[in-house]
């Protein structure tokens, strides 16, 4: 099952992730919420050493825990 984060709105976001290649040849893994569960890219939780917080504007955004 996907993590799944309800925002101040009372909207649903599932979080995704995908991974890139980089102009320079390094890879990365960039994280994203989506309003529905995308099958081959959702996430179970969030990733270790990050936070999920909230935009102004309601959008939920993943944050390094400091």
């Amino acid at each position: 099952m996907a993590f799944s984060y309800t925002n101040a709105k009372e909207r649903t976001y599932y979080l995704h992730h995908k991974n890139t290649q980089l102009k320079n040849g390094r890879a990365q893994t960039i994280y994203f919420f989506a309003r529905d569960i995308r099958e081959n890219d959702a996430l179970d939780a969030v990733p270790e050493g990050y936070v999920v917080s909230e935009t102004k504007n309601g959008l939920p955004v993943l944050k390094k825990a400091v």
